[in-house]
Order: C-alpha cells, then sequence, then structure tokens
C-alpha cells in the first residue's frame, strides 16, 4: 500500500496572487502535486473547459453532494457554489500522491476542521496598500467593491494565526522559493516519516 500523500492547503485574501503563484509554482518542474480541481455552479466563462478548470454541476448536484457528505470544503458566492470534492482528493492521497488546493480562507478553516494533518499556507500581501494597488490594477471591480475587499482582507489576515506558515507575496518566484522550502521542511517532520521507521523496527 502506497504512503499516504500530503495535503498543502495554499489561501490568503482576494488578490493576493495565490492563483499566480499557484501556477508559478507547478511550472517550476520541481513539484509532483495532484492539482485538486474545485467543483462550481457558475456557468463557465469562454475558454473555460469541465473538468480542467472546474467540474461545472447544477446547483441540485452540488447540494446533494453536500448533503451525502460528499465535500471537503464549499462557500457560495454571489449565488454560486464554489467547493473541492472530497473523493478525488482522498483516492489521490491514498495512492501516496500529494494533493495542493488553492482555496479561500473560509474554505481552509472547513479543511483544517476535517483534516489536520494538512499543511496550512497563508499568502499575505506585503501590505494592504499594495493589495488595493493589485485589486485596482485587476481593473475588474469598482472602488466600493475594492474598498470591501479590502475591509474583508484585514479580517481574513486576522484568520492567519489558524495557519501553520506565512509567505509573504512580494515578488512570484520568491513566494515559490518560500513554498517550496516549507514543503521539503513537512516532508522530514518527525510525525511523517515515523510510521516508516516503527514499520523497519516492528512493534516492541
Amino acid at each position: 500500500m502506497a504512503k499516504r500523500g500530503m495535503l498543502i492547503v495554499l489561501s490568503g485574501p482576494s488578490g493576493v496572487g495565490k492563483g499566480t503563484v499557484r501556477k508559478a509554482l507547478f511550472e517550476t518542474g520541481a513539484t509532483d502535486f495532484s492539482y485538486s480541481i474545485s467543483m462550481t455552479t457558475r456557468k463557465p466563462r469562454e475558454g473555460e473547459v469541465n473538468g480542467v478548470d472546474y467540474y461545472f454541476v447544477s446547483k441540485e448536484e452540488f447540494e446533494e453532494n453536500i448533503r451525502n457528505g460528499e465535500m471537503l470544503e464549499y462557500a457560495k458566492y454571489v449565488d454560486n457554489y464554489y467547493g473541492t470534492p472530497l473523493k478525488y482528493v482522498n483516492e489521490t492521497l491514498d495512492q501516496g500522491k500529494d494533493v495542493f488546493l488553492e482555496i479561500e480562507v473560509n474554505g481552509a478553516m472547513q479543511v483544517r476542521a476535517n483534516c489536520p494533518d494538512a499543511v496550512f499556507v497563508f499568502l499575505t500581501p506585503p501590505d494592504l496598500m499594495e493589495l488595493k494597488h493589485r485589486l485596482i490594477g485587476r481593473g475588474t471591480d469598482a472602488m466600493d467593491v475594492i474598498n470591501k475587499r479590502i475591509k474583508k482582507a484585514v479580517g481574513e489576515i486576522r484568520m492567519m494565526r489558524n495557519y501553520d506558515y506565512a509567505v509573504v507575496n512580494d515578488e512570484v518566484s520568491k513566494a515559490v522559493d518560500r513554498i517550496q522550502m516549507i514543503i521539503r521542511s513537512e516532508r522530514l517532520r518527525v510525525t511523517r516519516v515515523m510510521p516508516d521507521y516503527e514499520q523497519m523496527i516492528g512493534d516492541e
């Protein structure tokens, strides 16, 4: 039986660059993670592919998954559900593969409750002014929406105390290096390697 893989959770405030850092991390070629594709009830945007960008399902199907306990975490934003299917994560971890989740802070807290042995990394901006500049630079939100996002970000940054590590996203390449260092360290954690040695020496 394969040694169970490690679950890595990356989250942080909206606009901090979670998606950018995650993509850069995977593009290094130095990782062997399985990226957990989220499920959503929103309609696909132009160019999005089912099973690649998201699993696109109906509201009824998503709510049935919730009732059946088949979601590792989920949330509702603007009348649409978003979440992580539990079956894929468990099957992949049981195969000995590491799984990488890029999710919002509330979702991460749900995962923390269900998978306390996961590795939780909080991606934070250098400061709130930089975060505001990034949100403005997106060009997708009105200023009142941006100000609401900043206010929400303050509350999310306070949630950092519930994570294992904090990584400042001042430069994407540096943030990627820091996350890779965290993962290398986690592989050496005694609680992760001890079962192998207990099996080697046998039960006393």
